[in-house]
């Protein structure tokens, strides 16, 4: 039997895909951990059901669609939508593997493990913000940042990420111009 403590969530199931059954599935981890011999977990009515993946294509740097067997139609498939994807934590430690507290060991950092880091821009040194939390209801995973009172939505995406420092809580970006400016009020007001 699979118990909550056996288990870590590392993603959820967005939407179907095409007509064979696959998923978006945005995911915490990096998709290269989906493969066919470790089962991806979903709770169904309450009990945590194993499902073993029949493919995986990346769409994205969080998001993938997947395959899982026996799920072989849109109808079929649309039970797991907005569903939480589960895996054994035994699982998640062998595939992220053990990095003995080493420094800049950032590999397979969850966005929501960096909740109240700063975000500092990797050319200029400044502050951007404070993440306060993380939004996966778009294809793109979004860090919600706090500038000084302003709402600004980031991309959480490892193409913008050049370091982070789990000592003094700081994520290194280097963004596009003007992408901080983008959804910014003052900005707006111009």
């Amino acid at each position: 039997m699979i118990t909550p403590d056996s288990i870590e969530e590392i993603g959820k199931f967005l939407k179907t895909h095409a007509l064979k059954g696959e998923l978006n599935a945005q995911l915490d981890i990096d998709a290269s951990f989906i493969d066919p011999d470790t089962p991806l977990i979903v709770s169904l009515e309450g009990i945590f059901v194993p499902f073993f993946p029949e493919s995986v294509r990346p769409k994205g740097h969080f998001a993938s669609l997947v395959k899982l067997q026996g799920v072989d139609s849109e109808e079929e498939a649309r039970r797991f939508v907005n569903l939480p994807i589960f895996a054994r934590k035994a699982d998640v430690e062998d595939f992220l593997g053990d990095d003995d507290g080493e420094e800049g060991a950032d590999e397979g950092a969850y966005a929501d493990d960096l909740i109240g880091f700063s975000i500092v821009d990797a050319g200029s040194g400044d502050v951007i913000g404070i993440v306060e939390d993380v939004d996966y209801t778009t294809v793109n995973t979004l860090f919600i940042v706090d500038a000084g009172g302003e709402t600004l939505y980031i991309p959480a995406s490892p193409d913008f990420i050049t370091a982070i420092n789990p000592e003094e809580e700081v994520i290194e970006m280097s963004l596009p111009d003007g992408l901080v400016d983008l959804n910014s009020k003052k900005n707006k007001e111009q």
